[in-house]
């Protein structure tokens, strides 16, 4: 349809051939639940998750994927009261959200065929991308992988991890015994106290695990990449706009980190937007917010709280932390990573 015919026509016609005005959408199932209870319940850990999931002897909670929660929380209520934290071992991560004691998973989950499939979860956008390895004792002599051969290694219980650990030994042809624990402190202690002769896990928990450890230089972490996996905020199938929801979270810490806008300055951009799309994201233009059952200023609100994508990452576990994490493959499609937002028109 031409621009000449669609200026001809009125708001019967336009609304009749399809191209009415979005309206207000009705909060879906899982949102209805949350604003009506008055808060946000999403996963923690069953103790300290360095960098991701990490709780003080206060009880209050910080990490990558807290502030992940955080922001998701901070979209719906404005504000940072209203997320209440729910720690769970790896092994109740689905129990949980399917029986509705949490009503989102960001616990550095992958998405796999068989949690789609065969448990009924439904994923967001990866908000990182993660590799599996193997970190060995460095008196052990281990160069490679291969070189486990009847060794043991450590491994959290309950994850995929075990699946991949188990697929890259027959692999390469060797045999290693499989050590589980539920909790990660369990999981470090057994590794550094000798228990297992390796631990496998996640890339950046096997590096920070390295780094606090009484003596970093005496471990070494094996070039072999056993698995590459995308991690996602995971929630309940049937519930299209709460999915909506978090990957539109996402994709304004995203697209801050692209256009500049940060916890800093984000009021001045607010009040004096660069661009027309800017304005809009930070709600100084409507329209950002009803569609999704929220208020226009909820992508604001998130960034002054708690900050836009790099920001998050810098304080957890990058370069600002106690860890030092490069971002890596985790940068923006502008600067060598894989991370872009999606398009807010």
């Amino acid at each position: 349809m031409t621009k000449g015919i669609l200026a001809t026509l009125g708001a019967g016609a336009l609304a009749a051939a399809g191209f009415a005005a979005p309206a207000l959408a009705d909060a879906g199932p899982t949102l209805k639940e949350v604003q009506e209870r008055g808060s946000l319940n999403c996963t923690g850990h069953n103790g300290s998750w360095l960098g991701f999931a990490e709780v003080d002897d206060q009880g209050n909670w910080t990490g990558l994927d807290v502030d992940l929660c955080r922001a998701v929380s901070v979209a719906i209520f404005g504000d940072l009261d209203s997320l209440n934290i729910v720690p769970v071992s790896w092994a109740q991560r689905w129990p949980s959200l399917q029986s509705g004691d949490v009503d989102l998973v960001i616990k550095a989950s992958g998405g796999t065929f068989s949690r789609d499939t065969e448990l009924g979860l439904q994923f967001s956008r990866p908000y990182y991308l993660g590799t599996t390895v193997v970190m060995t004792h460095k008196d052990l002599g281990v160069e490679d992988f291969a070189g486990l051969d009847g060794g043991s290694v450590c491994i959290p219980a309950g994850t995929t991890i075990e699946r991949q650990v188990a697929a890259y030994a027959d692999r390469v042809g060797i045999e290693v015994e499989s050590v589980t624990f539920e909790k990660t402190e369990e999981l470090r202690e057994a590794y550094f106290s000798k228990r297992c002769d390796a631990y496998a896990q996640w890339g950046p928990t096997v590096g920070i695990a390295r780094s606090v450890s009484d003596n970093p230089e005496g471990h070494v972490i094996l070039d072999d990449v056993l698995a590459l996996e995308p991690e996602v905020a995971i929630m309940r199938q049937g519930d299209d706009q709460w999915v909506d929801v978090v990957n539109w979270v996402f994709s304004a810490l995203w697209f801050a980190e692209q256009e500049g806008v940060n916890s800093d300055n984000v009021d001045e951009m607010k009040a004096n937007p660069p661009t027309a799309e800017v304005g809009k994201v930070l709600g100084a233009t409507p329209g950002v917010g009803g569609p999704l059952g929220l208020s226009d200023d909820w992508a604001y609100n998130v960034i002054k709280h708690v900050g836009n994508y790099g920001e998050i990452f810098g304080r957890n576990i990058g370069e600002q932390s106690d860890y030092g994490m490069p971002r890596g493959l985790n940068k923006l499609w502008n600067d060598g990573g894989i991370h872009y937002p999606m398009v807010f028109d």
